[in-house]
């Protein structure tokens, strides 16, 4: 079963998922520079990390069929049934600060992160 949560009103904004322009043009930008023309970006929630659960990111040629598929600018972003309940409402962005540089989950669903940013706690 695929879903499609694209909201053809506002196209940044997807029921579930948010991607920020500035995450759109990053994963655009680097499509391009991989090389991998009608790739997606998957979005994903595995056990582990110092908080319980970690977040992946990373492309992805296939989907299966029990994937949901949110339609960005210019290509698709897959996330499996069991992240899709971890992560309604996230909003996936991409900062570059003095800091450094990343993509960032801010996660509604989190109870609690870890010091550095990446794992979770639900």
């Amino acid at each position: 079963m695929s879903i499609n949560l694209f909201d053809s009103t506002k196209p940044t904004a997807r029921k579930g998922i948010t991607i920020t322009p500035a995450a759109e043009a990053k994963v655009r930008e680097l499509l391009e520079a991989e090389n991998k023309p009608g790739f997606g970006l998957r979005v994903a929630v595995t056990a582990g990390g110092c908080s319980g659960y970690s977040y992946g990111l990373y492309f992805d040629e296939s989907t299966d069929p029990n994937d949901i598929t949110i339609e960005a600018d210019g290509f698709n972003i897959y996330v499996d049934p069991n992240s899709a309940k971890m992560l309604n409402g996230a909003v996936v962005d991409f900062v570059d600060t003095l800091q450094g540089s990343g993509f960032k989950i801010e996660n509604p669903n989190a109870t609690g992160t870890c010091g550095c940013g990446s794992s979770f706690t639900a």
